[in-house]
C-alpha cells in the first residue's frame, strides 16, 4: 500500500501550479479590465435606455473583436454566429443538441439562416435527435462524451471514432462511419489529456463533401496554439476564458452562417433566442482581454511553454527511468505533458505531490477523484500499468524555469520515495 506522503516532510510548501488545463489562473491585467467594466457599465445591455445601449455596445465590440481573433468572418453577408455561454461544458451541449435539432418554422420545416446567399446543407431529420447519427471520437471531454450519452438514451445513433496508439484520430476509421447517414461529426482540436492535436481541418474536408455537420471542441486549444475558425473549416466551435487566463464563467460558441441551431435554453430573445439571459458585459471583456494578451505574445510564448514542458520531462526522464510520455510522438500541445509513472498508483501519487506543493492532475478536472480509467488513455490501447500511472502536467503563461526546476525536484523526491516505500 502507498502512503500519500512527501518523501521529505520539511519539503517548502510554496505551491507551484501546474494543472492549467483544468483552469489557468486569471491574470491581473484581465482581472482589473472585468472589474472596471463591472463598475462602467452598469446597465442591462437589452434595455434601450442610455446605460443599456453602452453596455450593448461594449458588449457588441467584444463579441466581434473575439471573433476575429478567433478567424470567424465578423462582417457582411455571411457574418457567423459568435454566442456567449457559461463556459466550454454548456457550449458543447449547445452545439450538439442544437446541431441535431434545428429549429422548426410553422411549416414545419428547419430554419436555415435567413441571411445566407450560399448554398445550404443541412442534411439532420426534421424530428431532431431521434433517428439522427452522431461520431464523436473515443478521446472526448466528458462534455461532449455524457451529452453524446443523453442523445443515445433519446433515440440518436452514436459512435465512436477510434484513435491510434498516440491518440490521433484514424482517418480510415472516419471514412468508413462516413459511409453511414451521419448528421454531425464532433472531434475536439486538442486532447485535454495528452495534449495531442487532431487532424481537424483534414476532418471537416472529408465530411463537407459528404454534407456533414463538424463541430469542434478547442477549449484547451485556444489561446495556446493559433486557431483560425474558418480555416479550419468546421461549422461550431467551443472555447472557453478561463483555460487561457480569462474569467470563469464566459465562453464561446461559434456558429458558421448558414447553419441552423436549435436553442438548448428558454427565455428571452438575447443572441437571437439562442442562448437566452442576460450576457455578461464584464466578462465578455475579460474573455477578450485574455486573448489579446495571448495574442500578443503568441509565438513567444508557445516557444516558452515548449521548452518549459521539455525541460520538465527530460528531467523526469532521467531521474526516473520507468516514466513514460504520452503521445509525445504526435503533434502536441507546447504547454501539456503527460507522463506515467510505471510502478506508482496516480491516484496516491497526485496526493502526494499536493502535500508537496505541486498541483497537477490524473486527467479532467471534470472526471477529477474518479477511479476510473480514462476512457482516452483506454482507447489508445495503453498498458494498464501506464493508465493506472498517468498524471498530466500542464502548464500556463504565469509558469517560469524555476518552478519547473523546483516541481521537478519535488516530483522525483516523491516517485522515488513512493517506489522505495512499495
Amino acid at each position: 500500500m502507498q502512503r500519500a506522503i512527501p518523501y521529505n516532510a520539511s519539503m517548502p510548501p510554496t505551491p507551484i501550479y501546474l494543472d492549467h488545463n483544468a483552469t489557468a489562473p486569471i491574470l491581473p491585467e484581465v482581472a482589473e479590465a472585468v472589474r472596471d467594466a463591472a463598475l462602467r457599465y452598469g446597465g442591462n445591455p437589452a434595455s434601450q435606455h442610455e446605460p443599456g445601449r453602452q453596455a450593448r455596445r461594449a458588449l457588441e465590440t467584444a463579441r466581434t473583436r473575439i471573433g476575429e481573433i478567433l478567424g470567424a468572418s465578423t462582417e457582411g453577408m455571411d457574418a457567423d454566429q459568435i454566442i456567449f455561454t457559461s463556459g466550454g461544458t454548456e457550449s458543447n451541449n449547445l452545439a450538439l443538441q442544437g446541431l441535431l435539432q434545428p429549429r422548426a418554422l410553422p411549416g414545419g420545416k428547419p430554419e436555415l439562416s435567413q441571411r445566407s446567399s450560399l448554398p445550404q446543407r443541412d442534411p439532420r431529420p426534421e424530428a431532431g435527435a431521434t433517428g439522427s447519427r452522431l461520431i464523436i471520437s473515443a478521446i472526448e471531454h466528458p462534455s461532449i462524451a455524457r451529452t453524446a450519452e443523453h442523445l443515445a438514451s433519446a433515440g440518436c445513433r452514436v459512435e465512436k471514432l477510434a484513435v491510434n496508439r498516440l491518440g490521433v484520430v484514424r482517418i480510415e476509421h472516419l471514412e468508413s462511419l462516413l459511409a453511414g447517414d451521419a448528421q454531425l461529426v464532433s472531434v475536439m482540436l486538442a486532447s485535454n489529456e495528452t495534449g495531442v492535436l487532431q487532424p481537424v481541418a483534414e476532418i471537416a474536408a472529408l465530411c463537407r463533401k459528404r454534407g456533414v455537420l463538424v463541430h469542434t471542441d478547442a477549449v484547451q486549444a485556444v489561446g495556446k496554439i493559433p486557431v483560425h475558425f474558418r480555416q479550419l473549416g468546421v461549422d461550431a466551435l467551443t472555447a472557453a476564458a478561463h483555460k487561457f487566463h480569462g474569467p470563469l464563467g464566459i465562453g464561446v460558441l461559434i456558429v458558421r452562417h448558414g447553419v441552423s441551431l436549435a436553442p438548448a435554453l428558454h427565455g428571452g430573445f438575447q443572441q437571437a433566442a439562442l442562448r437566452p439571459g442576460t450576457e455578461s458585459v464584464a466578462l465578455a471583456i475579460g474573455m477578450l482581454t485574455a486573448l489579446e494578451s495571448w495574442q500578443r505574445e503568441a509565438g513567444a510564448r508557445r516557444l516558452r511553454l515548449s521548452a518549459l514542458r521539455d525541460q520538465l520531462e527530460q528531467a523526469i526522464l532521467a531521474g526516473y527511468p520507468h516514466a513514460v510520455l504520452i503521445g509525445a510522438e504526435a503533434p502536441r500541445l507546447p504547454h501539456t505533458s503527460n507522463i506515467a509513472f510505471t510502478g506508482l498508483d496516480r491516484q496516491a501519487l497526485v496526493m502526494a505531490l499536493d502535500l508537496a506543493g505541486v498541483a497537477c492532475s490524473t486527467g479532467s478536472a471534470c472526471a477529477s477523484g474518479s477511479s476510473e480509467p480514462s476512457p482516452a488513455l483506454l482507447a489508445m490501447g495503453l498498458s494498464e500499468e501506464v493508465i493506472s500511472s498517468s498524471v498530466r502536467f500542464s502548464l500556463g503563461a504565469t509558469t517560469t524555469a524555476a518552478e519547473i526546476a523546483e516541481a521537478t525536484r519535488r516530483i522525483l523526491s516523491v516517485c522515488n520515495h513512493l517506489r522505495y516505500e512499495k
